[in-house]
Order: structure tokens, then C-alpha cells, then sequence
């Protein structure tokens, strides 16, 4: 994630009252209109050694008045209703810009003062030109047939959708997948709130889906809540404003108002664009919390229409892409494989018994063959482990290894992969995919798994399946990795499947190859007193896009 810097100019905590357009105790009636309203600006970070503030862009302001029920603020023509008389605005201008807010206090039957306050904040977050060529391209909606479009988890979560995840279309019925969200190049924001009924004339009319109460700031309705959601509630086309900041280094947009996308939240109307850098060109994952404070929600958006295949990878894969057939004799090819050395933590995190060496012993090439042997020797076991890590890593596309299984009881042979990102964010959160592995104490079963956060160590998504002669003949055993799903096969057959959506390892994320033979273990078992070697024979390894 690209983070920029923000300097603001001003003064920390100021308290500045106003006398504005009001007179104290003026009475209408038995109501009396709020009075003396005082605003405190603080620009966040600001104090005499660093007047320009802590360059997080953020300026909080704090009204109070005499009489009042609630407050609302006014800025760029929008108005934003805060009970508390608290509101926080994020400048992002890029330059010096003095700022004008309105601050009206309203009281009992409606009658109100209001008083202004400005604000001087120099910006330095210039928002990337890519991203806002992005966002001012096209209209953008939700992507309603992806799993994971829409979700909620705790707050401050990095993980979309942990608590929940919206499998494709679930949302149908609700007001929300009509919706289209417009960021114009001059700030202005439009929420078309049903894109389907424009033809032949413009129709504003539409409906939208939100949260139970909190929808209630969009004005009153007579809809019956389903569970904890408002669905289809009358809403017509609106315009606001919307503006980028990067908060934390966080790119954020932030919409004026009551403006939103998706699913109406409330809270202060900011959505953090997740790792948006990762994603496709026409895609972002947006997080925004609500204002309950009680879930963070998520939502999968893109500027694709619906039947476009702009952010699907999927089979055939039928071009070569990188192989090797063992055909020279000796090491493995150092241009295709590095190695994996020594005991490792814990045994490898699995509790094996196997020490990985790079002794001709344990892995060679012969006869257009490689061959990785376990061995028992020295009152232990070595064995090999080799990777294409940092040499050859790719995203999506068909894995096919041609292999025939070591025998005995604790051999433990696995065709597998690994997310590069490993070295940066750690295991599971790289995410593994098992091609092939194999247990000598359960001889012709083999199975394939994937492990990432919430599906890894004993609760993986798993499939085992029959091979007779797994370890007498050789078998092809292969993987079609594409952007939303994740198929395993055994001589060409179809075994195990897997959907999954953007908030996974397995999107859009390079892997490499590893190849191995470990002894006992958490899956390889007991291993036989009698075990002396028995070695994994592959003739090649091969990946298609």
C-alpha cells in the first residue's frame, strides 16, 4: 500500500466562540433557541514544536450550544447531522486551502442558530493518478456474483468478511445490486439507485438496503425490518461529494453526507480501500465501519458491468508456460530449484523426523528421472526437500506432475505450493495448496488440501480419494488454479474442487513449487521400525497458462 504524508497548518485545540446569527434566551413560545454556541477546532498532532500538525490530515470539531437537541455541520453545500456535536473532516486538497464550516445548533420544534468557522490546512497526499483514473472511469457497482461481495467482521479486522461473507447473488431481492456509484472527476459523487429503469427516459426513483435504525438518517420509512436489515427502501438518485485521503497510509475515500455505497452504515461515511493495490484494474474491496461501532462491513466493488470477463482468469490452460522433464543427469537444475535444509522448527512445523539435505543421496536426476529418497542412516532420517521459490513463482494456471509415490509406513510425499508472500505475512495467511499428498501407512489413498486463516493446520479444505498402485505406477496429478476456483485432478479426473473469492490467499497472489518427502509427522504417522528407503519418482513437472 503506497503511503504519502500530510503537513497541516493551524492551531492545536482552539477554542473559538461565536456569536454568529443568534441571541441568547430568545423565546418562541415555551421554546427557547440554542444560544452560545461554541466550536473547538483541533488539528490532530498540532502543538508547538510541530505546528504543522502529525500530518494525518484529520481535523476534529467539537460544537457546543445552550438549548440544543442536536448539531449539524455544513460544508461544500452538504449536510451532516452529528447528535454529539462531534464531526472529523479528512482535507485532502493537495496544497493551502482555507476551509469555511458551518455549525448550526437545533433545539426543541425545530428552531436553530448557527454560527461558522474556518480553517486553514495545507495538504501534501497527492492521491495516485492511476487510482483516480480508476475511480473516475465508468460507474462502479457491487459485484454481486463474486463470493465475499458483501460481509461484515469485527472492527479493525483485516480479514473481509470474517463474521460473514455473501455467497454470488444473495443479496438479490434487497435494493442493492441495482445500485451504481459514479466518482466524477470534480469531487461530486452520484448514487444512481436503480441503474435499470433509465430506459428510454432518466427514472430517479429506486431502492436501496441498510442497516436496521441507523437507514433511519436517510429519513423515515415504513419498511419491516428483516432480521437486522432494511430492504428496498425507497431512495431517489442523489448527488454528494467524495474525496481521497490516505489516513495511516491508507487510501480512503470519503463521501459527504449520507452518501454510500452498498449497504447504508452510517458511522462517518469512509471506506478504506483494502490492499487495493493487489487488486484488478476495475476492482476495489472497500471496509467501512459502522455507526454503532459494531462490525466493520466489506464490499467487493467494480466498474464491470455484469456478464464481462475483465477480472476472471479461468481454464483452458493450454499454453506451456515453464516445465522441467529431468532430462540432464545430476543436480536438479539450479535455475528451477533451490532447496529447503536441515531439521527445520518443530519439525518443519509438522513434527517430522527428517533432516532435508542436497546429498546426491537424497535428491538426483537419473536416467530423465528425479528421484527424492528418504533414508534411514546415522539413527535418523534425511530426505530432500526442493522449491522454486525466488526462482520461478506465477499466478493461476495448470500444475501437472507425472509422479509414482514412495512405500512404507512414515513416508510422507507431497506435490505442493506455497504463497511468495510467505517470508512477509507468515503461515497460513500465504495460503497452501497440496496438489498431492500421500501417507505410506494408508498406501493407495492419496489427497489433495488447502490451508489458509480459518481453514489450516487439522481444519483444512480437504478430499482424499482411491489409487490403487500409487506407489507401482506412475500418475499425473494436476491442479487448475483460476481466479475464483481451484480444481485438483488424478490422470485427468476430477476429484476436488474449491470456490473461493477475493478475500483468500489463492487471489491474485504468486506461489512457487515445492516438491518433498518427509518421514512421520502430524500426516505421515508412525514410522515403520523396519523403514530403511524408498524414494518419490517424478519425470516432470509442468505449468500451463
Amino acid at each position: 500500500m503506497k503511503k504519502s504524508n500530510f503537513v497541516l497548518t493551524g492551531i492545536l485545540a482552539i477554542l473559538i466562540i461565536f456569536t454568529g446569527c443568534q441571541e441568547d434566551d430568545v423565546r418562541v413560545g415555551e421554546i427557547i433557541v440554542p444560544s452560545n454556541i461554541q466550536v473547538t477546532i483541533d488539528i490532530v498532532g498540532a502543538d508547538a514544536n510541530n505546528p504543522n500538525g502529525d500530518g494525518s490530515g484529520t481535523v476534529n470539531f467539537t460544537a457546543t450550544a445552550e438549548n440544543t437537541i442536536t448539531y449539524k455541520f455544513v460544508f461544500n453545500g452538504n449536510v451532516e447531522v452529528a447528535p454529539s456535536g462531534s464531526k472529523t473532516y479528512d482535507f485532502g486538497n493537495t496544497g493551502l486551502h482555507t476551509y469555511t464550516i458551518a455549525v448550526i445548533a437545533v433545539g426543541a420544534g425545530g428552531v436553530s442558530s448557527s454560527t461558522s468557522v474556518e480553517v486553514e490546512v495545507l495538504a501534501l497526499y497527492e492521491p495516485p493518478a492511476e487510482l483516480i483514473t480508476m475511480l473516475t472511469t465508468g460507474s462502479w457497482r457491487i459485484k454481486s456474483e463474486a463470493s465475499g461481495h458483501f460481509g461484515l467482521g469485527p472492527v479493525g479486522g483485516t480479514e473481509p468478511g470474517q463474521f460473514f461473507s455473501a455467497p454470488a447473488f444473495d443479496k438479490s431481492a434487497t435494493g442493492m445490486y441495482d445500485d451504481r456509484y459514479v466518482f466524477n472527476s470534480d469531487g461530486t459523487f452520484r448514487h444512481i439507485t436503480n441503474s435499470e429503469n433509465d430506459d428510454p427516459a432518466e427514472n430517479t426513483d429506486g431502492t436501496v438496503f441498510g442497516r436496521v435504525d441507523l437507514i433511519d438518517e436517510l429519513g423515515p420509512h415504513s419498511e419491516t425490518p428483516n432480521g437486522a436489515d432494511i430492504e428496498n427502501y425507497p431512495l431517489s438518485d442523489y448527488t454528494g461529494g467524495w474525496s481521497l485521503s490516505a489516513p495511516g497510509g491508507i487510501e480512503t475515500i470519503s463521501l459527504t453526507g449520507t452518501s454510500f455505497i452498498g449497504y447504508y452504515t452510517g458511522g462517518n461515511h469512509k471506506y478504506e480501500l483494502f490492499k487495493y493495490e493487489e487488486q484488478p484494474p476495475n476492482e476495489l474491496i472497500l471496509r467501512t465501519t459502522d455507526g454503532n461501532n459494531e462490525f466493520d462491513w466489506w464490499f467487493i466493488i467494480t466498474s464491470e458491468e455484469p456478464g464481462g470477463t475483465g477480472n476472471v482468469v479461468a481454464p483452458p490452460f493450454d499454453t506451456l508456460l515453464w516445465s522441467d522433464e529431468f532430462d540432464v543427469d545430476g543436480a536438479p537444475n539450479t535455475s528451477n530449484w533451490t532447496y529447503d535444509l536441515g531439521t527445520g522448527d518443530n519439525g518443519w512445523g509438522n513434527n517430522e523426523s527428517q533432516t532435508y539435505t542436497n546429498d546426491s543421496g537424497n535428491v538426483v536426476v537419473e536416467g530423465g528421472i528425479l528421484k527424492i529418497t528418504a533414508k534411514a542412516e546415522n539413527g535418523g532420517y534425511t530426505s530432500a526437500r526442493i522449491k522454486s521459490q525466488d526462482v520461478f513463482e506465477f499466478t493461476y494456471g495448470r500444475v501437472e506432475v507425472r509422479a509414482k509415490l514412495p512405500a512404507g509406513g512414515g513416508t510422507w510425499p507431497a506435490i505442493w505450493m506455497l504463497g511468495a508472500n510467505i517470508t512477509d505475512v507468515g503461515w497460513p495467511a500465504c495460503g497452501e495448496i497440496d496438489i498431492m499428498e500421500h501417507a505410506g501407512n494408508n498406501q493407495d489413498k492419496v489427497s489433495s488440501a488447502l490451508h489458509f486463516p480459518g481453514n489450516s493446520g487439522g481444519n483444512p479444505i480437504f478430499k482424499g480419494t482411491d489409487v490403487p498402485g500409487a506407489s507401482t505406477d506412475f500418475h499425473v496429478y494436476s491442479v487448475e488454479w483460476s481466479s475464483n476456483k481451484i480444481v485438483f485432478f488424478i490422470d485427468g479426473v476430477e476429484y476436488h474442487s474449491y470456490s473461493y473469492a477475493q478475500n483468500v490467499p489463492f487471489y491474485n497472489k504468486d506461489f512457487f513449487l515445492i516438491l518433498n518427502v518427509a518421514m512421520g509427522g502430524s500426516f505421515g504417522g508412525a514410522i515403520d521400525p523396519g523403514f530403511t528407503a524408498s524414494a518419490m519418482e517424478i519425470d516432470y513437472v509442468r505449468v500451463y497458462q
